[in-house]
């Protein structure tokens, strides 16, 4: 039987929290982010499609949602990295029995906003939003999304009928936005009470009405706090941008090798930054052309780069899923994801280079990242220090050949810089002229 290791961490350090098919694993390092200890496996052999770390309110709490074929979906929390979990007899998330529902996944946990520490919502399946108001120690049903009109409508995904994303205005308190797979993007302006489907202009390519109003199989979507109204979504077939808050969508997927995916993360610190990880199709759900590669747009969509260094390029037939991609908050800061062959890669300088964090994983479908307390710069390596001085002389003002730095030249002596060059070369031999014979140079 495998050893269960854990990790311990402090104030500085970045975690990431990896959800396999298999069981969950912890992973700590330092600010760099050089070298990485490894915790776990935890609930070995159980799918853990949900992690989250919450570290509002001092706390240092990491959340999972199990998937046990015999005990059904549960939610365990540790306040220790690990050592220690929280398992409660009865499902803290349970349908109430009017539903005439019963869970299946638990497949996200979201921190509320900062300034309300004790509010926690879950997305579940079969397709449902659950909200906790006491960190977590109760849940309750959203009864204005069960009970929409739409709700009876939505069909499964590939992967279930599943509430997979949640985002909480960070402006708006009455405003929160969900996406269901395969229901579409919903939004509650009022708190919960009523919502509205907000999926113009997302193709729904598997249906004979290719805009329909909902059933789209929406995979990812993202927004940066600095930016409310602005969000980024990632559909099956389909790449989009949004600048009024869901109400109206628009294209942005030109420039990728494929408009299907399923992973989309946002830098932290840039809001004009998006990654994603481009699938060849919904029928060969593989990476295009056998190569890895992560895409990053830099101007809000407008175009996209492949980002390629240091990840395989021939015979890389990896996916990517929905929840498998995270960025940290670091400076320089770090975006990691893992894949369903059990690989978990890694760059710690925003996507310009990757590496090959761990692999003998099982399959994985969860990344999440976090810094314990407070982020700061990471440090950087010599190399690179190196590299960024190369980089300051050759971008530093070139001063003409033979013109000392600190010779102060007056205004009268603005000449060209092939005469201040023979200038400065006849003074030079002044001196050693008066060495030499004693005589005035002339």
């Amino acid at each position: 039987m495998a050893t269960i290791r854990h990790v311990s961490a402090k104030d500085g350090d970045v975690l990431l929290l990896v959800g396999t098919m298999k069981g969950a694993f912890i992973l700590r390092s330092g600010p760099a982010r050089e070298r990485w200890e490894i915790g776990g496996p935890y609930f070995r052999g159980q799918p853990i499609y949900a992690l989250a770390y919450d570290g509002r309110a001092d706390r240092r709490r990491i959340w999972a949602g199990s998937a046990s074929e015999h005990w059904g979906a549960t939610l365990a929390s540790s306040d220790d990295f690990g050592r220690n979990w929280n398992t409660p007899e009865s499902a803290l998330i349970r349908f109430p029995e009017d539903a005439g529902a019963s869970l299946k996944k638990i497949w996200q946990v979201q921190p509320g906003r900062p300034d309300e520490p004790d509010v926690l919502y879950a997305g579940v399946e079969p397709a449902a939003l659950f909200e906790s108001r006491d960190g977590g120690t109760t849940w309750a049903l959203n009864r204005g999304l069960w009970e929409h009109a739409h709700r009876p409508k939505w069909e499964p995904g590939f992967g279930g009928l599943c509430l997979h994303t949640i985002i909480p205005d960070p402006v708006n308190r009455g405003r929160l936005l969900v996406a269901v797979s395969a229901g579409g993007v919903y939004r509650t302006d009022d708190g919960g009470r009523s919502w509205q489907a907000r999926n113009a202009g997302v193709r729904a390519q598997f249906l004979p009405d290719k805009y329909p109003e909902f059933g789209q199989c929406v995979h990812k979507v993202v927004r940066h706090p600095s930016q409310p109204l602005r969000l980024f979504l990632q559909n099956h077939w389909g790449l989009y941008r949004s600048d009024d808050g869901g109400d109206s969508w628009r294209d942005i997927a030109k420039g990728v090798p494929s408009d299907f995916g399923f992973a989309m993360a946002i830098h932290p610190h840039d809001a004009d930054v998006v990654y994603i990880l481009p699938i060849e199709s919904d029928e060969y759900r593989c990476t295009p052309e056998g190569k890895l590669r992560v895409y990053r747009t830099r101007d809000a969509g407008g175009s996209w780069e492949a980002l390629a260094k240091g990840l395989p390029q021939k015979d890389a037939l990896e996916t990517v899923l929905r929840d498998a991609m995270d960025a940290d908050a670091m400076n320089p800061a770090g975006i990691w994801f893992g894949t369903r062959s059990g690989k978990l890669y890694g760059s710690r300088d925003g996507g310009a280079s990757w590496s090959l964090v761990l692999e003998g994983l099982p399959p994985v479908v969860c990344v999440k990242a976090a810094v314990v307390g407070e982020p700061r710069r990471a440090r950087v390596a010599k190399r690179t220090k190196a590299v960024r001085k190369s980089a300051a002389r050759r971008s530093a003002p070139k001063r003409a050949a033979g013109v000392r730095a600190n010779r102060r030249v007056p205004a009268k002596r603005r000449v060209t810089a092939g005469r201040a060059k023979r200038r400065a070369a006849t003074e030079r031999t002044k001196p050693r002229a008066r060495r030499r014979t004693g005589a005035r140079a002339r």
